[in-house]
């Protein structure tokens, strides 16, 4: 299946849900994505940790890896905090969780990076763009419950890394992301991911102001508490809407930040569906730009674009992935 095979490749290399900062809302608040840390360190111990092994970068070099594992617990874990840190080198990790899928033993690492199985795609369950990083689920849906991401005993995964050494001397870089949960048998209320992809992109050479605009369905009657958008270096500006209003504008292609809800009353869209639209420039000559070629959609950030819109809603009875291909939104 061509299509969904570029979808996945495509979601490989996005990037944050995990959220830093733009755009303007009443009930929203505006998160630096290199302020997202609370001081707390995470506090207590981990209801699971993951240290990938490291990998050496050569100067300039720029490569996208996965690392393959089992999580350690041993019951279900109801997660309501992540905290990750990456080394030097890093650009950006996402967490996927794989279930049933046939992956590499634990602690292979290579750049095959995942792929569907059975026609299921990855779960994006956290993402982050910055060195040290914290996330904190909100504490009350509204009804007095927290918001968590359960992961079962021994999960299967891989976090996808993204690294580019900028530097003149070779460097080593992993990640240490930590799970941290609520109490055993803590009521609460389950949240996931809702991402989007738009396979639909065709940017010619040398194109200033090209806007690609697409839509999706929303799950009926559920609340985001987060939102952004991914893309790459063409994009100029990203917007997600609900009907004619922007709920979230990015200008920064690298570290497009969020817009947050972290108490009631969330966001609730009055559509039912949302829209999304990256603007592009393609008028950068190689090496640093495209302008000599038509720039589609596909996993390179150095050839290829991107135009994402990335959240967490809840109530939840899973994540949502949703594909745009020829016009058409396909639910993975």
């Amino acid at each position: 299946m061509p299509m969904r095979s570029s979808f996945v490749f495509g979601l490989a290399i996005a990037s944050t849900v995990a959220l830093g900062a733009c755009g303007k809302d009443n009930a929203g608040t505006d998160v630096d994505a290199s302020t997202t840390s609370d001081g707390s360190g995470g506090g207590g111990t981990p209801a699971f940790e993951i240290v990938s092994k490291d990998v050496t970068l050569m100067p300039g070099e720029q490569v996208t890896y996965c690392y393959y594992f089992h999580t350690s617990n041993t019951t279900d874990v109801l997660i309501n905090k992540w905290v990750s840190d990456m080394s030097t080198g890093s650009h950006h990790a996402i967490l996927y969780m794989t279930p049933g899928a046939t992956q590499p033993a634990d602690g292979t690492i290579d750049t095959s990076c995942g792929g569907l199985n059975g026609g299921r795609a990855p779960i994006w369950t956290y993402a982050t763009q910055t060195p040290h990083q914290e996330e904190n689920l909100p504490a009350d849906d509204g009804t007095g419950k927290p918001l968590a991401q359960k992961i079962a005993p021994n999960s299967q995964g891989y976090i996808q890394l993204h690294y580019l050494n900028a530097s003149d001397a070779a460097i080593t870089a992993h990640i240490d992301l930590k799970a941290y949960a609520l109490p055993t048998g803590t009521a609460y209320t389950q949240t996931d991911a809702y991402v989007t992809y738009n396979n639909d992109i065709s940017i010619p050479p040398n194109a200033t102001n090209l806007k690609v605009t697409a839509s999706c369905p929303l799950p009926a009657g559920v609340k985001f508490w987060a939102m952004s958008t991914h893309s790459h270096k063409q994009s100029v500006t990203t917007d997600v809407m609900d009907g004619t209003s922007s709920i979230f504008h990015g200008t920064d292609w690298e570290h497009p930040g969020s817009k947050n809800w972290m108490t009631m009353p969330f966001y609730t869209f009055a559509q039912p569906k949302l829209t999304w639209d990256c603007v592009y420039d393609n008028t950068t000559p190689p090496p640093a730009g495209n302008n000599d070629k038509t720039v589609v959609a596909g996993q390179s950030a150095v050839t290829n674009e991107m135009c994402m819109a990335t959240g967490y809603f809840f109530p939840s009875t899973g994540p949502k992935f949703q594909i745009v291909y020829n016009g058409s939104c396909i639910g993975l």
